[in-house]
Order: structure tokens, then sequence, then C-alpha cells
């Protein structure tokens, strides 16, 4: 009987969660919008154009759905295996971006699956993901600005070098930068991360390294696009600020 009752409540809490109302979507698009091009002002990057990335990283395919008639196109994803049963419900036209980790043995599936791979963090991942392209692929080379134990990425010091290494791959298309603001509550400290991120992008745009085309400084989430914008961000990676708490 117990069994029979959790299982009961299993099913009923992934319907309501299937069921979530995701009708404030717009709202909070329009709402993170509007800060964007506060930012933007503050920072004298008037009328500059910025991407923002629905992460749906843990929400249902209705939130993808939700996402696009607010008016985006970009839906980013941390996992591989979630995209796999997720992207099928999505009946409708977006741009699929990874950035979470990508271990080895997804490769082939992510290849599959996303039209950019922003977490590109080893020389050997982006190898691996060059052996396995039937075309070439988008990536973002994710730099650890922040120094944190628990963040992959590129060391700053090494960058340009690397970038020069990846860039001669066939199947690679460097587009741009990615980092992660360190977890802290200190803005001075996400500014710095922000600041080094930004100055590595435009040394790489005066390298003019050939197949290394600086479009992308994809840095800012939900707790700090502004800042990241104010520091010269093109592309926000935000999740809760658009559908709500994870639970």
């Amino acid at each position: 009987m117990l069994e029979i009752l959790v299982a009961l409540m299993v099913k009923i809490f992934y319907f309501l969660r299937l069921m979530r109302n995701f009708g404030t979507v717009a709202d909070n698009v329009a709402k993170i919008q509007h800060d964007i091009n506060r930012s933007l002002e503050r920072s004298g990057r008037e009328g500059t154009a910025v991407t923002i990335v629905a992460v749906t990283k843990t929400f249902p395919a209705e939130a993808v759905l939700a996402a696009i008639s607010a008016g985006l196109s970009d839906v980013g994803e941390n996992r591989v295996q979630e995209t796999v049963s997720k992207k099928p419900e999505v009946n409708a036209a977006c741009k699929w971006h990874l950035i979470g980790h990508l271990q080895k043995n997804k490769i082939n599936k992510a290849l599959e699956l996303y039209d950019m791979i922003q977490s590109v963090d080893s020389c050997e991942l982006a190898e691996a993901i060059n052996a396995r392209a039937a075309a070439p692929v988008d990536i973002l080379l994710q730099v650890d600005s922040s120094g944190e134990e628990t963040k992959f990425g590129f060391d700053p010091d090494e960058l340009q070098d690397t970038a020069t290494r990846i860039a001669h791959f066939e199947k690679i298309h460097i587009l741009g930068l990615m980092t992660i603001g360190p977890l802290t509550d200190d803005k001075g400290a996400i500014r710095r991360s922000f600041m080094l991120t930004r100055s590595l992008f435009e040394s790489l745009q005066d390298a003019s390294i050939p197949n290394c085309e600086m479009k992308y400084l994809s840095m800012g989430m939900s707790d700090d696009y502004m800042i990241a914008v104010e520091e010269g961000s093109n592309m926000v990676r935000i999740g809760s600020a658009i559908f709500g708490g994870r639970g």
C-alpha cells in the first residue's frame, strides 16, 4: 500500500511539474530586456544586440515553448541526456546551446543535438570534437576567470596560445568566449571576473587568428547578467529569472 501511495505521489509531482504555469515568462523576458537596455546605457553601448539564452535545465518542453513564444530564439541546456528527451517535444524553431560540461563519451550525441557548444574547456575536448564531427562545429572557449576549483575552463594566461592551437582544427569554428562568474555576493569579484574575460576577448580580436572569430562574449546569468552586460557581454544565459525557481 505504501509503495502504491509513493508511486502515486511521484506521478502527481511530475504531472504538476509538467502543468506548471509559464504565463509569466513573457513578462519576465520583457523585464530582463529592459534591464539589459539600462545596463547598455550605463556602459555606453546603447543599441548593442544582446542574445538571451533561455536556460531550461530541469524545466519541461513547455518552458522552451513559452520562451520561444516570448520572442526568444536561443535555448541553453546543461545535460546532453536531458536534451535527448526534451528536444523532440519542442515543435518550434530555436537554436540549441550546450552550456554545461561535456564529457567525451557524450560528444557524438551532442553533435546531433546542439547548434553551438559553449563549454569547450580543454584542448583534448576540442580535439575529440574535431575528430568526430562531420561538419564544422560552432564553439565557444570556456574561460576559468574566477579561479574557483569547481569551475572548468582554460587558464587565462594560456588562452591565446590555446585558441591558436584549437583554431587549426578543421572541424572547429571558434565564435567567442564563455565564462561563469564566481559564486559570491561580492559584486566587485564578479565584475573583475567579467572584466578579465572581456580583456581576453578583445586580445583575441586584435590577434586576428584565422578561424577564431570573436563574435560572442557569453557571460552573465540570472543573478549577475546586468553586471556582465555592463562589462561587455553580448550573450547572457538566464534560467530562474525567466522561469522561476527550480524547486
